[in-house]
């Protein structure tokens, strides 16, 4: 019998995953442990053929190890905690969850920014700390929202942002021009999103390309009254010159879901700032969307010991012509 690692916080999560894995003649291993150190993660890849990852550190070292390994189905869209050429060279399938969590993220998008316009959590604490602080802040309607990427998240963003009033302007490097004019979205380069955007919202992957796509020179480029909301990756934004931005009045505030570092630490300088939103890297959980993810990612792995190929999840599809369990 094959042997598939689930890891110990995607066990007990909503979804069929379990259910699927033992129908298809698969044992399902789950150690009540944290696999996040390379050295304890192969410790427990050792008879493994397929995991339902999340973001444990599948480097190019533990994935020459893992000698047994065929699948990694990360529960979610991204994979950059994956070596994908790494994998690919040990022939090993790498798979994500597309189309399940979009909404979930839009929800957070839009609930960072209309609780920084707004002035929360700091508007709720003062009243139960017996201050009552009757400061009036921004309006949001009518202001530009910048989508840089404009994927499913983005576009699930897009009429949310609408219905509360904003203009939505959006750079992709690969633009879906027909979207874009049929939904109002106007389309620019990513030097005029910062310039014109009130609010700007990341929503691209990690990658080489991507890594600290926000630092000092694009940070300048920003309006001082705008707002950066990070739901995408902690690799993205250059957090010291954020840091800085925001303690200088280079930037009004920021709403971050994503860090370079996770969780974030202890003495975080962004743990003192009051212009800063924080959330715990959940935007693309929710109830629905966990359901959906687990069950998809465990359908891929189903799916691939079957002799299917899970059409449109398989991140390295360069390996199909030869791949096999």
């Amino acid at each position: 019998m094959s042997r598939v690692l689930v890891i110990h916080e995607i066990r007990n999560r909503r979804g069929i995953h379990l259910e699927l894995l033992k129908n298809a003649g698969l044992e399902a291993y789950s150690p009540e442990l944290s696999l996040m150190k390379p050295d304890v993660l192969l410790k427990h890849l050792d008879g493994v053929s397929a995991v339902l990852a999340g973001m444990e550190p599948f480097n190019p070292e533990v994935l020459a190890q893992a000698k047994d390994l065929r699948v990694i189905a990360r529960v979610g869209v991204g994979y950059d905690a994956v070596d994908v050429p790494a994998a690919t060279k040990h022939n090993i399938a790498v798979t994500t969850t597309p189309g399940t969590n979009e909404h979930s993220v839009a929800e957070l998008t839009i609930a960072m920014l209309t609780g920084i316009y707004r002035g929360y959590p700091f508007r709720d604490s003062s009243v139960r700390q017996g201050k009552w602080i009757r400061k009036s802040l921004p309006r949001l309607s009518g202001r530009t929202l910048g989508l840089v990427g404009l994927g499913r998240i983005g576009r699930a963003i897009v009429p949310r942002a609408q219905g509360l009033g904003l203009k939505v302007i959006a750079y992709d490097p690969f633009p879906n021009s027909e979207y874009a004019q049929a939904n109002q979205v106007k389309l620019c380069t990513f030097p005029e999103l910062l310039a014109e955007a009130d609010i700007v919202s990341l929503h691209l992957p990690a990658t080489a390309e991507t890594r600290n796509l926000i630092n000092a020179d694009t940070l300048a480029q920003m309006k001082p009254t705008a707002v950066l909301i990070n739901t995408a990756r902690g690799s993205l934004v250059d957090e010291d010159a954020l840091y800085q931005a925001l303690t200088t009045g280079r930037l009004w505030a920021a709403g971050l879901d994503v860090f370079q570092e996770e969780p974030i630490p202890a003495n975080h300088p962004f743990l003192k700032l009051d212009n800063v939103l924080l959330c715990p890297h959940t935007g693309g959980i929710d109830e629905e969307s966990e359901y959906a993810m687990c069950t998809m990612a465990a359908q891929c792995v189903v799916d691939l010991y079957q002799g299917r190929w899970p059409e449109g999840c398989v991140v390295n599809e360069t390996i199909r012509p030869g791949w096999k369990w």
